[in-house]
């Protein structure tokens, strides 16, 4: 499959509550479709709504890919359970540095949305999405 096209952030908000929402979302389906060790299924899914050939909602009540996402929650639940506290302890600074870094992206993909387009007639992107 190639990747023509993707979806933009207004695209998702039938089932983001609202833009930051949307952001979060879209970068959530592109982690998941790029993530090898996951379920091909849900790369799939991932790339299917992405790609704009899969609406959200439809990929969200399909039964492929609500039993992916199950058994990846229980995977990661069993995962968790065995861990010594010393793991636990890891893991945690481990999601807090990578948690960090997210946030850094998310601060620098938040600016580019927001920027104003220049070259336009002076219009401030008229981007807007009112839902």
């Amino acid at each position: 499959m190639t990747a023509d096209r993707e979806i933009q952030d207004e695209e998702l908000m039938g089932v983001a509550h609202d833009p930051e929402q949307a952001l979060r979302l879209r970068r959530s389906l592109r982690t998941i479709a790029g993530a090898t060790s996951l379920d091909p299924a849900l790369r799939d899914m991932a790339q299917s709504v992405l790609s704009g050939n899969v609406d959200v909602k439809d990929a969200f009540q399909d039964p492929r890919y609500t039993e992916a996402v199950y058994q990846r929650l229980h995977e990661m639940r069993r995962a968790a359970e065995d861990q010594t506290y010393a793991e636990q302890q890891q893991s945690k600074a481990q999601f807090g540095a990578w948690d960090a870094g997210q946030q850094a992206e998310l601060d620098r993909e938040r600016a580019e949305r927001d920027a104003p387009v220049h070259g336009s007639g002076g219009d401030r992107g008229g981007r807007t999405a009112r839902h």
